[in-house]
């Protein structure tokens, strides 16, 4: 800790602990001590840590190739985009490493596609975007951000974008010009604290795009691939949007990789020397990756998702206490919003971590409950143990 905060810019503030080792739904500090991971990484740990299958493949895959770049075809990159375009029913993906550069790909693809499809006159495409919303920390992200945090003297931002409240369909019709390329969105906005739209909003937005001639775009890097309990959140509103954003869970834990898939008329408009990536779409990476989706299904972490979600999202209801001012989720994919009066999430975190339970709070109000997809019921119970005894020590003072 003390050569990150010496030798590191302080763009974090972590709970103090130092992580050394990690094992399924578990890790450990450099004291031997184990924790219940509830964070997974941002979502990023769906299939737990040091997964056997990929381990394996990463292992076998580095041993043959890691990295030679797009210059050339690879034997495992057109198996991964077929197999991700397969389950998600996209026509075409384009493989990049991080959630933010796969939302600057799709951003790049939906003004692309205004000026030469829609025939938008040059410069003059909007973006509808949602207050709220988390799509990374890059300018092009930040710019479609309502957060002062993340934009406070980082300007000039890039232009384009237009805020609408989320879960407002009435405000995305509104909102809709003859410039307007695209609607971003996420499904359920997991930075923003676990905030889930009416029902059928996704739904009545994706008619109003489909109507519009708009590019409906979800973002679904945190909630993709069975974090709410089916493969992406949008199927609650049973919704197939024009253009998808994966990341996070699809690296399977260990590398970094996203996609932008979308229609063929949208993704056929790249071009060589349009837009690249050194490490995006690499051997490993994309070996790795397919190896995650195949687990994903194989192994049912899906359904694990829904049913042990349903399971801890009852469980915190019945805890009924005044410290919890909502309790609220999908699939593995929980808030606990905390009564600011009684203690803060940071201080509610710091609490559960002296339990056994490490996660991390979002917006000083909520706190995230988002484990690996293969968690158990008695390691469910065993963490609403401890939440219920932190709460009750709380109530106590």
């Amino acid at each position: 800790m003390e050569l990150e905060q010496r030798f590191g810019a302080a763009n974090y503030n972590p709970l103090p602990v130092v992580l050394t080792r990690g094992q399924g739904c578990h890790v450990w500090d450099e004291n031997g001590n184990k924790y219940l991971d509830m964070m997974g990484a941002y979502s990023a740990v769906s299939h737990g840590h040091a997964h056997p299958r990929l381990l394996s493949i990463l292992n076998e895959q580095a041993n043959r190739l890691s990295v030679v770049s797009r210059a050339f075809h690879t034997d495992r990159l057109g198996q991964f985009l077929e197999r991700a375009c397969e389950i998600t029913g996209q026509d075409m993906a384009l493989p990049m490493n991080t959630g933010a550069e796969a939302v600057e790909t799709a951003l790049k693809g939906a003004r692309r596609w205004a000026y030469e499809r829609k025939q938008v006159p040059t410069d003059q495409a909007e973006v509808i975007v949602c207050e709220g919303n988390f799509h990374g920390r890059t300018l092009a992200a930040i710019a479609m951000s309502s957060e002062p945090e993340y934009r406070e003297n980082f300007g000039p931002l890039p232009s384009g974008f237009r805020l609408i409240p989320f879960g407002d369909a009435d405000a995305l019709d509104s909102a809709i010009t003859p410039n307007t390329a695209a609607f971003f969105v996420e499904p359920i906005q997991g930075e923003g604290g676990i905030v889930i739209p009416p029902d059928g909003y996704l739904a009545r937005c994706a008619e109003i795009c489909q109507r519009e001639n708009v590019l409906l775009i979800c973002d679904e890097i945190q909630t993709g691939l069975g974090r709410t309990g089916h493969l992406l959140a949008c199927h609650h509103d049973k919704v197939k949007p024009d253009g998808l954003l994966l990341g996070k869970a699809l690296g399977g834990g260990i590398l970094p990789v996203s996609l932008f898939l979308a229609r063929r008329d949208v993704m056929e408009l790249f071009r060589p020397g349009s837009h690249g990536s050194t490490f995006g779409g690499s051997p490993l990476a994309a070996a790795v990756a397919k190896t995650a989706l195949d687990v994903l299904l194989d192994e049912d972490l899906i359904t694990n998702s829904r049913l042990m979600g349903e399971y801890l999202l009852d469980g915190l209801k019945k805890l009924s206490s005044p410290v919890l001012a909502d309790t609220r989720g999908r699939g593995l994919f929980i808030g606990m919003e905390i009564d600011p009066e009684r203690i803060s999430a940071r201080a509610f975190c710091e609490r559960l971590m002296e339990q056994g339970i490490l996660t991390k709070d979002t917006h000083a109000t909520v706190v995230r409950l988002a484990p690996p997809l293969i968690i158990r019921r008695q390691e469910v119970d065993w963490a609403l143990t401890r939440i219920e005894r932190v709460l009750r020590r709380i109530e106590a003072q």
